[in-house]
């Protein structure tokens, strides 16, 4: 069997859409309707004009004052202008003075760095020498040195020697020289990280 209301439902969507279409035109008719009649009701400009011979004398005056804060405004913008054009001038005069004051200390740094490297590898090349000194002297000499420096100061020095000679050397200071002597070598690398 054939289902009837199927059919219907087409039917009153379709009366649906064409009555709004139709009230959609009426609509648009009346609402043009009023306009033109609104319109008419509108008086004509020439209507309700002032003469010519009164309108004159009174814009004259507008114009003038007009013309007058116009000037005036083109004044403040040139003004402003110009100042405008000095802040420019003085930003790119404050910018390259920056650039020059960047430069310089960039090769202020350069050459700090020039420097420690060279003081930094002096030193090393005393220090190596000097440890070379005590490595060659009789280790009795060199145990007497290392009696009156401070532990960590001899530590240094032994830290750097060959074994052999730092062991010579260990032997013939005192006991206490010696233990301090040792726990500062044996903690001088206790804090570096592991891993």
């Amino acid at each position: 069997m054939r289902n009837p209301r199927r059919p219907r439902r087409k039917r009153g969507t379709l009366h649906v859409i064409g009555a709004l279409l139709v009230t959609s035109a009426f609509l648009r008719i009346t609402m043009t309707g009023q306009a033109v009649a609104e319109s008419a009701a509108i008086p004509a400009p020439e209507a309700t004009a002032v003469p010519v011979s009164q309108s004159a004398p009174e814009s004259k005056p507008d114009a003038e004052g007009l013309l007058r804060a116009l000037q005036e405004r083109e004044a403040r913008l040139k003004e402003r202008e110009g100042q405008f054009a000095d802040r420019m001038q003085a930003l790119r005069l404050a910018e390259t003075e920056f650039a020059e004051q960047l430069a310089a200390l960039t090769a202020a740094e350069e050459a700090l760095r020039a420097t420690i490297a060279l003081a930094d590898s002096a030193a090393e090349t005393d220090l190596t020498k000097l440890t070379r000194v005590y490595e060659n002297m009789k280790p009795k000499d060199a145990a007497e040195l290392f009696e009156q420096m401070p532990p960590d100061f001899a530590a240094g020095f032994l830290g750097m020697m060959e074994p052999v000679a730092a062991a010579q050397i260990m032997t013939l200071i005192t006991p206490e020289t010696a233990y301090s002597i040792s726990a500062v070598l044996a903690g001088r690398n206790a804090g570096v990280p592991t891993q």
